[in-house]
């Protein structure tokens, strides 16, 4: 009996990777309706990952309510997933941009405080192990309030807490820690970071992620000189250099600061993904590996779920084809990265709207004809 592997990333606006999954194996079973397949949904850090690792391992989504970017209290959602001990969650989901109206962006005012209090209530939960991503933030507090979240104090000179944002950092005096929370003690964190811009300078967080979240030209200089600021303060009072670390500089500078205060690891977020749903071993008897996602081009080949999902299969000696739903400028470059054949869910022309409309039954039927041409290249060996 054949096995196939269907590990979808999601397409943006369309379908979840769940439902790519599950529409990528009702076109495999239209085919061969014995094949074996094992769907697993995939995401590289960034949006649906809670979504998909959920899915892949049997896991639950849990609530919680935190301060959201604003100071205002809201529920926000991170995953427990199936081996219980595992929690997943988007930085996105407690201090995200989305969760602000375009008029009301204003970074020298916006807190990770919420941020920390959702990874506060997975590991009192029970997790051991977190995955945070961190794409999407409305902040530039270099994780100020996430550290006061967990305990930390932000002094300035007369002894008080900085007020939140990154615009506070600039009173910052001294951190003291002997109120910060014991509970992440013994925990691993993995940070989901795709990016490599330091914390400060023109390829720091204020420069380049400033503007989106609504940062003018004054705004981005008094914020840059915040966080290198602050990266001095933590040098001195915690010992850790974080100012010119790759990826310190994602979500605002969140990235330094959970290196910083709740000794995070940053990674590809890919490879934690690939490693937390077992994809290795999940493909070490497959025959055929289906991946997609909603466009593949050029940067695909940069660590883009497809590519990371068709490396692995390589490496277990696992055909791989990938669907998407556009194929854009240099796509034909991931067919050097593992990638053994690209596709595009369009059969004919159609307006985007369209292809949305019908990106479950357009994904389903490209995916049956694709593993109809890998039958007949199968019969052909013998």
């Amino acid at each position: 009996m054949l096995k196939v592997v269907v590990a979808p990333d999601k397409f943006r606006g369309s379908l979840s990777a769940p439902q790519a999954a599950h529409a990528m194996a009702r076109g495999v079973r239209s085919v061969a309706p014995d094949t074996s397949i094992d769907e697993i949904p995939m995401a590289d850090g960034g949006e649906g990952t809670v979504d998909a690792l959920i899915a892949a391992t049997a896991g639950k989504l849990q609530g919680c309510r935190v301060t959201d970017p604003l100071g205002r209290s809201i529920v926000a959602t991170y995953g427990t997933l199936g081996d219980g001990e595992t929690a997943v969650m988007e930085m996105a989901s407690a201090s995200g941009l989305a969760l602000i109206p375009a008029e009301s962006r204003n970074p020298m005012v916006t807190t990770t405080r919420g941020t920390g209090e959702l990874l506060l209530d997975a590991v009192a939960a029970g997790a051991r192990r977190v995955i945070l991503g961190i794409g999407g933030s409305a902040t530039n507090d270099g994780g100020a309030g996430f550290a006061q979240a967990l305990g930390y104090r932000l002094l300035d000179r007369f002894g008080r807490d900085i007020s939140p944002g990154g615009g506070g950092l600039a009173n910052l005096d001294r951190i003291e820690t002997t109120e910060r929370t014991q509970l992440l003690e013994g925990v691993e964190i993995e940070i989901a970071c795709d990016v490599a811009n330091p914390l400060c300078g023109p390829q720091g967080a204020s420069a380049v992620y400033g503007p989106q979240k609504g940062a003018d030209a004054a705004m981005i200089a008094k914020l840059d000189r915040n966080l290198s600021h602050f990266a001095t303060i933590i040098e001195r009072d915690l010992g850790l250099s974080v100012r010119d670390l790759p990826g310190a500089g994602a979500a605002g500078g969140l990235g330094a600061g959970l290196v910083a205060f709740a000794h995070g690891r940053l990674q590809p977020g890919i490879s934690l993904v690939i490693r937390t749903v077992g994809l290795e071993q999940r493909l070490a008897d497959a025959d055929l590996c289906f991946t997609g996602e909603g466009a593949i081009d050029a940067s695909s080949a940069f660590g883009k779920t497809a590519v990371g999902v068709s490396r692995c299969a390589r490496l277990k000696g696992c055909s791989t084809i990938a669907i998407a739903g556009t194929l854009g400028e240099g796509a034909e470059d991931v067919l050097s990265e593992g990638i053994d054949a690209v596709f595009s869910l369009c059969t004919h022309p159609m307006t985007l709207p369209e292809a949305i409309a019908n990106a479950g039954e357009l994904l389903e039927r490209a995916t049956a004809q694709a593993f109809r041409a890998f039958l007949a290249g199968r019969r052909g060996k013998f």
